[in-house]
């Protein structure tokens, strides 16, 4: 586009799906009940780790990072979400925008470091179980949580503050979001420093993080193959299935929306992908750590059950 052709933008409108009524109205019945379902499976998982003095471990602490980040990162966008898809005016205010996209971007940078952690926790505690409250102490687990929180606010806000700085030739998103992919493509001016810069955010905070998961797990399923009990096998399996299923749903819709050969016009899938690691990740965090352990839906039981049944009578 031409220079000249930049306008003062004060609103963005989002048009992403506006083609396919019938399946907005789908994807809002959908959305309203998985962000239902989010806010409270991950409030669950809050309250009981914080309840039951048996959870109060490193693994459950970054758990209950892990949800309390998912609790944000959905509330950022699904409300907006669900109004535009009930609106004929799907309109944000440009510093509504600048700000779902900070938040957005930065809580999902954090949650792929936070991963990263939690697999450390899951090597440390299989591979080292006789240095594991040690090593992973109180303190060192506190400042390993904080750090995942300001290393990614600080990549979003500097992405964040580079992209709405810059001119833009319209103020038509084609997207569900205020998603950084997408507002690029309506800036008017050379945009290689942008690019340049998530290139390296996303090796940082995608490729990095990943390749680390991944030896973690090599170390830990070479040492859980040497566990002579069978019973000691299943309790390490059980600990580490939950976080790698997490890992994998989480790290494959990102590294397709972000890594993936980019096209000057938004497909219907992106949008699909951009909801599937936006909404349904965050849903089932809470599901599959509840299934898959048995201290948690202990505690469910425990907390949920049996101190209401106690307080009746």
């Amino acid at each position: 586009m031409d220079k000249r052709n930049n306008t003062a933008v004060t609103e963005f409108f989002l048009i992403g799906l506006s083609k396919y009524p019938s399946l907005q109205m789908f994807l809002y019945m959908i959305c309203l009940v998985m962000y239902l379902v989010i806010l409270w499976g991950n409030s669950i998982l809050i309250i009981i780790s914080i309840l039951d003095l048996r959870l109060h471990t490193p693994m459950y602490f970054f758990l209950g990072n892990l949800s309390f980040l998912d609790i944000c990162y959905t509330s950022t966008s699904v409300p907006q979400i669900l109004a535009n898809f009930m609106s004929e005016r799907k309109s944000i205010s440009f510093t509504r925008c600048a700000l779902q996209m900070f938040m957005s971007l930065g809580l999902g940078s954090t949650e792929c470091l936070l991963l990263a952690v939690m697999a450390y926790d899951r090597y440390v505690a299989i591979c080292n179980p006789l240095r594991y409250t040690i090593i992973m102490n109180k303190l060192l687990c506190v400042q390993m949580a904080a750090w995942t929180w300001i290393i990614g606010c600080l990549n979003s806000l500097l992405q964040t503050m580079l992209a709405m700085m810059m001119p833009f030739c319209g103020n038509i998103i084609d997207h569900i979001t205020c998603e950084i992919l997408a507002l690029l493509k309506l800036i008017c001016v050379d945009i290689s420093l942008n690019v340049f810069i998530m290139t390296i955010a996303s090796i940082i905070f995608l490729i990095s993080p990943l390749l680390f998961i991944f030896f973690s797990y090599v170390f830990i399923l070479s040492t859980i193959l040497r566990i002579k009990s069978s019973e000691g096998r299943k309790k390490a399996f059980s600990t580490c299935s939950a976080h790698l299923t997490v890992v994998i749903l989480f790290y494959g819709s990102a590294l397709f929306m972000y890594m993936k050969p980019k096209s000057k016009d938004t497909k219907t899938s992106d949008e699909i992908i951009a909801l599937s690691y936006g909404v349904v990740t965050p849903m089932l965090n809470p599901i599959i750590y509840s299934l898959r352990n048995k201290e948690v839906k202990g505690a469910m039981k425990k907390v949920l059950f049996r101190n209401l049944f106690s307080r009746k009578i």
